[in-house]
């Protein structure tokens, strides 16, 4: 299935020949998916099994659940793992991707997403409105950073101490552009206020007794907070679906990376966490 907001471009395939069964486009309903594979049941075999497949993407978990909830198997195919031939980059339609996708769905040439249960992905909702608010507010500083720059401002005072702030308060300013900059401060301290709160939401979400167990093993190492120890947890969930310590450390952006050549050397982040 290739799958949009308002589309789905369904291809079915045999998997023990590779010849196409059907496909066809329809509207975003999971009921018109069950309807296509309800169609193709009465041509085949009654012990036909039918198994769905889309690629991870702007959906989401949402269509997965909606058609298992209908008793339908899906999968989600990382796209990065799937095999794609050079017709499939020359030529990209919905009707192409969606045979390719049944293709790797049928050879096995993928890597399934984990699918997180209903109670682990409302807390990764709840950790990525952090998220958000955190990219807001580095935003902000940068816009209070470039304001006082065009301004031709400078403070001795360490960035964001409270020494700072004071500053922030007092430069000498015209009316108007006071105001902007207390705008952005406002912003600024708005934004924290709601990242404090979000923490302390998230410190209740770990002290539960689904959490608790799993965040105070993470936090008990150095450099382990709470928030990110559940951002951790909720992002991997069961380190058993990782076949190696190599695969996990793949996972979470901890493998150190190279790409030298002759006389030129470039080194990337041995640490960069994704």
């Amino acid at each position: 299935m290739d799958v949009h907001k308002a589309t789905y471009s369904l291809c079915a395939l045999d998997k023990a020949t590779g010849a196409l069964l059907a496909e066809t486009q329809c509207a975003s309903e999971p009921k018109l998916v069950e309807k296509f594979i309800n169609g193709l049941a009465e041509e085949l075999d009654p012990d036909t099994k039918f198994v769905t497949g889309y690629e991870a993407g702007i959906l989401g978990y949402s269509l997965y659940h909606s058609l298992k909830n209908l008793g339908i198997d899906c999968i989600i195919l990382a796209p990065t793992t799937m095999y794609s031939s050079a017709k499939n980059k020359m030529v990209k339609n919905d009707s192409m991707d969606a045979r390719m996708i049944a293709k790797n769905l049928a050879a096995n040439t993928y890597c399934a997403v984990y699918v997180p249960d209903e109670a682990d992905n409302e807390v990764k909702e709840f950790i990525r409105l952090r998220k958000m608010m955190k990219k807001d507010l580095i935003r902000v500083k940068q816009q209070i950073g470039m304001f006082l720059l065009r301004q031709g401002l400078k403070c001795s005072a360490s960035k964001w101490t409270l020494a700072y702030m004071d500053w922030l308060k007092k430069v000498p300013l015209s009316p108007v552009l006071r105001s902007v900059l207390d705008e952005m401060t406002l912003q600024k301290s708005e934004l924290e206020e709601k990242i404090a709160r979000y923490d302390q939401t998230i410190e209740t979400f770990a002290n539960s007794e689904r959490y608790t167990k799993p965040i105070h093993a993470l936090t008990s190492m150095k450099g382990f907070k709470t928030t990110t120890a559940m951002t951790i947890h909720i992002e991997i969930a069961d380190f058993k679906r990782f076949k190696t310590a190599k695969a996990f450390m793949s996972y979470v952006g901890l493998n150190p990376s190279e790409h030298s050549s002759g006389d030129h050397t470039i080194k990337g982040g041995d640490f960069e966490a994704r």
